[in-house]
């Protein structure tokens, strides 16, 4: 399946969301601190209902702790600030999806050490900023799930 990335996540209803859509895809979840709430936050366990229980969840204290823990052999980085739309990237088992914070999306910094082709985004109407974090990791998700055949889904 596929590795969905939260940098620096701070709304814990939306990461309590994506975790239950990782439990529901098979996606593996990882949160790079800081977090913008604690593990045990209400509102977490509510948006994420039962299924943490169901869902791979691996926090790391930095970036570079998740890279040399987990190597992914392709990360792809979702950005308001990409040209390639997420549409046409060809998925591969094993991507890793890396999201930026709510209210300030991936540091330019860390989005320039990606190549051009691995920066992908979601159109949005002109003028407007971007989707809900849980919406746009659904939407990718989905994408990437489709385009492998919904592999082990039913």
């Amino acid at each position: 399946m596929f590795d969905v990335v939260l940098y620096q996540p701070e709304i814990p209803p939306n990461t309590g969301n994506i975790m239950r859509l990782c439990a529901n895809t098979g996606a593996r979840l990882h949160l790079i601190e800081p977090l913008g709430f604690r593990l045990e936050d209400r509102e977490l366990r509510r948006a994420g209902l039962d299924y943490r229980e169901w869902a791979e969840v691996q926090t790391y204290a930095s970036f570079e702790g998740f890279l040399k823990s987990v190597q992914p052999p392709r990360l792809l980085a979702f950005s308001t600030r990409a040209r390639r739309f997420y549409t046409e990237m060809q998925y591969k088992e094993n991507d890793a999806l890396l999201f930026g914070p709510e209210t300030r999306g991936l540091p330019q910094e860390l989005l320039d050490t990606f190549p051009e082709e691995h920066r992908l985004r979601l159109p949005l109407l002109p003028d407007n900023r971007s989707l809900n974090l849980s919406n746009t990791v659904a939407i990718a998700v989905y994408e990437a799930w489709r385009q492998q055949g919904f592999r082990g889904g039913k």
